[in-house]
């Protein structure tokens, strides 16, 4: 039988004081590493409230750091040799100033977002139009592949179920999953674009994992009708590895409650996206599952210019404990969460401002963060 004492001798002053200094530096020092999480994900910025942003995200034990690339931006004349990034029409240090490579130094996973094109593979539109021809984005994406040899994580594209994102294509009523030819323009131009990328990016390295879909919890073409529509010219859904949704809410992320409605897919709708991904586009590739990357949530502490709805901090920090705990829970189909604007801001205009953030625009953390660095 285990005999426990009673009392513990007691320290001298120098024992005491050096066990004080150890107990405060693994407070300090040892959360973070213990919290670290592969699937927490946040989105690219310099600083926090003045600060450098990527040692506060390895302090929240984040494993993910997406960032965007905007083709039309480093590529505004067309490349004679199109998948070699030193090739003099690429802009790569000018467009995203080395951010990549110092995330890959801090030991992030990096996430690319390949988005917009230029007006030369547009045919003269603005850049939210897709390209002519799939294989020149295709080419783009291998060049910053070759650029960027470490980065295993590519999204094509954002949000193209929003024509603001993605043009040409019809809007469809929220009840449609049969499409009219206008319509279906949208989802089947993107399937070529995901497809041709994907063949060239595995081409290139057989550990890309190229992400599709990217849609968002409403948009112009809703989640469930753009994923049944999103086909090849000869009727088969595009390859890829991760279907990519953006399950912005109105409340709180729940595995019982039921839809949201209106052909909305929020984050407690996620089974039902997960369904409509494995059916349409994982099964008739002989795949049983595609796992889901969240590439960007948030919850709005006040209304902005972004969302016209809002919670009090409480529920923010309750939404994401609850959100990590449907994401981290055993055998989740989810690959990644990612969190967007980390702190809140005011443009130098005041015409936009953001209240998504974990820190509040005077720099002070709200309850948030505190859940967000223990998902």
């Amino acid at each position: 039988m285990r005999h426990y004492p009673t009392a513990q001798p007691r320290l001298s002053a120098v024992a005491a004081a050096a066990a004080i200094t150890i107990i405060a530096f693994l407070l300090l020092a040892g959360p973070a590493e213990a919290r670290y999480n592969p699937r927490k994900a946040v989105w690219a910025t310099d600083t926090i409230n003045g600060k450098p942003a990527l040692p506060i995200f390895k302090q929240l034990g984040v494993g993910i750091y997406s960032i965007a690339i905007d083709w039309s931006a480093i590529a505004k004349r067309r490349p004679k040799h199109a998948r070699d990034p030193r090739d003099p029409a690429y802009d790569f240090w000018g467009n995203i100033g080395g951010r990549i490579d110092q995330a890959h130094r801090y030991g992030f996973r990096i996430n690319i977002e390949i988005t917009k094109s230029p007006a030369w593979a547009n045919g003269g539109h603005p850049k939210s139009w897709a390209p002519k021809n799939p294989n020149d984005y295709a080419d783009f994406a291998v060049a910053v592949a070759r650029r960027y040899r470490f980065v295993h994580l590519w999204m094509v594209w954002g949000e193209p179920s929003r024509r603001v994102n993605f043009m040409p294509y019809t809007s469809a009523p929220w009840r449609a999953t049969t499409l009219a030819p206008g319509q279906a323009r949208g989802p089947g131009r993107y399937a070529q674009i995901l497809d041709a990328t994907y063949g060239a990016l595995k081409k290139l390295n057989r550990s890309n994992l190229i992400i599709g879909g990217n849609t968002y919890a409403a948009g112009d073409i809703r989640t469930d009708a753009w994923i049944r529509n999103m086909k090849l010219p000869g009727g088969k859904p595009p390859r890829m590895d991760l279907y990519g949704h953006n399950p912005f809410s109105f409340r709180e992320p729940s595995l019982t409650d039921g839809p949201w409605g209106f052909g909305l897919r929020d984050f407690t709708d996620l089974d039902l996206v997960e369904s409509a991904v494995n059916r349409f586009l994982a099964r008739p590739r002989g795949k049983r599952s595609i796992k889901l990357f969240l590439a960007e949530w948030c919850v709005p502490t006040q209304k902005d210019s972004e969302f016209h709805f809002a919670v009090d901090e409480a529920t923010q920090a309750r939404w994401i404990r609850s959100a990590f705990r449907i994401a981290n829970r055993r055998n989740s189909p989810i690959y990644s969460l990612g969190w967007i604007h980390m702190a809140d801001s005011t443009s130098k205009d005041g015409k936009y401002r953001s209240r998504t953030g974990l820190y509040r625009e005077n720099g002070t953390a709200k309850p948030g963060l505190k859940a967000f660095k223990d998902g």
